[in-house]
């Protein structure tokens, strides 16, 4: 509180007794009990303290002070804080007003009266709270998966505030901070996100704060789906990573790299990745690699363009075939009038292994055709040939 000069503090008791004798007689005071200890008076940063005094003698001769000096000796101001005033209900009050308390208005006050046989003193002890405010808290920090992170609040307040972490995941558990660290050993890529730190008294409502945690780790490929294509329509393969950064994204054919040319058409956005043949022919069926990568590592997934199953129409001059022919090791065997390609065939009942069609040589390929295999096969139930 602001003050005039005041005398020396071991001063100020003969200094008040003096200017109490000069005082006038009815000042406004009410009774108080001055044998009653030290009251102590809680009050809102901000908010008005009044502090009570009165006392039944009106010929009694009343002032304040506190530790730094006399405030009021009788009407007589001695403070030159503006905010500071008497309270004068009724005619014998002598009430001590603060406005816009702060804290350091906070401390011992004295109301001192003489009377006609003794001077007498009360004291009332000002207390000052202040809602929580945070002051200082962890910037926004990038770190590696596995590493170490301590996050840290700070707040100010009477009385002092208590720091609750919170990690604003969808069920928003709280997570322990010992006072105003937060120690996460070994963080996890579920970890990441944001961290609320709240500060809270019973003063008012709490301060929060919020400090995001991003956890950088290496790729990981979240979904590859192999697709089915018709030639001559338009097909896709498509490829999802999960990676902090995110991933950079490669399509490869064997071990050559694809660009978007010829027909092929690459499209990247953050965490997934697709490539789309425009016009599929033969030459495009087979099987693909999805790369992802960044600063942390590598993976990839491999995807299968294949041929779409579809019904057969066999001409009427479906012939039979007497013979096999080829290696010991693999075998064709061969029609003069082969039906389109299909994904499947069948001997008998049972679904074959192994075969497919090639629309460039005119062959049904079957690896390992053997005698055993003579019968009916056939690519639906009622559409057979014959192999001899």
């Amino acid at each position: 509180m602001v003050g005039r000069v005041q005398p020396d503090r071991k001063q100020l008791p003969l200094v008040l007794l003096r200017l109490l004798c000069l005082l006038p007689t009815g000042l406004p005071v009410r009774s108080v009990d001055f044998n009653r200890g030290t009251d102590n008076i809680t009050v809102r940063q901000g908010d008005t303290a009044i502090l009570r005094c009165v006392v039944e003698d009106k010929n009694s001769k009343v002032a304040w002070l506190n530790r730094s000096g006399i405030i009021f000796a009788g009407h007589d101001k001695w403070s030159l804080d503006p905010r500071v005033e008497l309270e004068k209900r009724h005619s014998l009050e002598y009430s001590l007003r603060i406005q816009k308390v702060d804290v350091y208005d906070e401390g011992s006050y004295t109301c001192s009266v003489q009377t006609q046989h003794e001077p007498k003193t009360s004291q009332v002890y000002l207390i000052v709270q202040v809602p929580p405010k945070i002051s200082n808290i962890s910037s926004d920090v990038t770190v590696n998966e596995g590493s170490n992170v301590t996050l840290v609040c700070m707040a100010n307040g009477r009385p002092e505030p208590v720091i609750t972490w919170r990690h604003l995941t969808p069920t928003g558990r709280e997570v322990e901070g010992e006072e105003e660290y937060l120690e996460i050993l070994g963080i996890t890529r579920e970890q990441s996100g944001k961290y609320e730190c709240k500060a809270a008294n019973e003063v008012s409502s709490a301060d929060v704060k919020q400090v995001k945690v991003t956890v950088n780790y290496p790729p990981t490929i979240t979904e590859s789906k192999s697709n089915e294509a018709t030639t001559g329509r338009q097909a896709s393969l498509k490829c999802e990573a999960s990676a902090v950064p995110a991933p950079d994204f490669e399509w490869y054919r064997d071990d050559t790299r694809i660009n978007s040319a010829n027909g092929l058409e690459i499209k990247s956005t953050e965490g997934q990745s697709s490539l789309t043949v425009t016009n599929v022919t033969e030459e495009h069926y087979g099987n693909y690699t999805c790369v992802a990568a960044n600063k942390l590592g590598v993976t990839n997934a491999s995807l299968v363009l294949f041929t779409t199953t579809r019904e057969l129409t066999l001409p009427r001059d479906w012939v039979s075939v007497s013979r096999c022919i080829g290696s010991l090791k693999t075998r064709a065997c061969f029609t003069h009038n082969p039906p389109p390609h299909s994904r499947n065939w069948y001997h008998g009942a049972l679904q074959t292994k192994r075969t497919w069609v090639s629309e460039r040589n005119k062959r049904i390929h079957q690896s390992g055709c053997t005698t055993v295999a003579a019968g009916s096969i056939s690519a639906l139930p009622s559409q057979q040939m014959l192999i001899g």
